[in-house]
C-alpha cells in the first residue's frame, strides 16, 4: 500500500470515528433535552397543581366563610325570636299575677270589710298577709325559673355559633 492510500484509509478511519463521536454527541444531546423536557414538564404539572390546590382551599375557606355567616345570622335570628317570645310570656305572667292580685286585693278588702269583730279582723288580716306574702314568694320564684330559662334557650343558638368558630378556626390551625 502506497503512502497515498495509507494516507486516505487513515483519513476514512479518523471520518468513521469522528463519524461516530458526532452521533454519540448527538445522541447524549437528544437525551438530556428529552430529560430536560421532562423535568420542566415534571416541575411544571407539579406547579399547577399546587396553585389548584391553594386556588380551591381559597375558594372553600371563602365558602366556608359565607357559610358561617349565614349560620351565624341564622342563630342571631332565632335567638332574638325566643328572646321576643319569653319577653312575651314573660309580660304574660305578671299581667295575669297583678290582675289576680288585685281580684284578691279585692275580695279580701270585701271580707275584712264585712268582720265586725276586731281580734276576728286581726286574726283574718294576718292570715292574709300570711298568704299574699306566700303568694308572692311563689310568684317571684315562678318569674325567676322562666327568667332563667329563657336565658337559657336564647343564648343557646350563640353559645353553638361560638362553639361553631373555635371548631372553625381550629381546623384552619391544623
Amino acid at each position: 500500500m502506497t503512502a497515498a492510500e495509507e494516507a486516505v484509509k487513515k483519513v476514512e478511519e479518523f471520518a468513521v470515528e469522528g463519524q461516530k463521536k458526532v452521533e454519540e454527541a448527538v445522541k447524549k444531546a437528544e437525551e438530556f433535552a428529552a430529560e430536560s423536557q421532562k423535568k420542566v414538564e415534571e416541575f411544571a404539572a407539579e406547579a399547577q397543581k399546587k396553585v389548584t390546590a391553594q386556588y380551591d382551599k381559597a375558594t372553600k375557606t371563602f365558602e366556608d366563610a359565607v357559610a358561617f355567616n349565614q349560620e351565624t345570622v341564622d342563630a342571631l335570628v332565632k335567638s332574638s325570636e325566643l328572646a321576643a317570645k319569653a319577653v312575651e310570656e314573660y309580660n304574660a305572667e305578671v299581667v295575669a299575677f297583678a290582675k289576680k292580685s288585685v281580684e284578691d286585693g279585692v275580695a279580701a278588702a270585701k271580707e275584712l270589710a264585712a268582720i265586725k269583730d276586731v281580734k276576728v279582723l286581726l286574726e283574718k288580716q294576718a292570715e292574709l298577709a300570711k298568704s299574699t306574702y306566700e303568694t308572692n314568694v311563689a310568684e317571684a320564684k315562678k318569674l325567676n325559673e322562666m327568667a332563667q330559662t329563657a336565658a337559657k334557650e336564647v343564648f343557646e343558638p350563640l353559645q353553638a355559633r361560638a362553639v361553631a368558630a373555635q371548631e372553625l378556626l381550629k381546623s384552619y390551625a391544623a
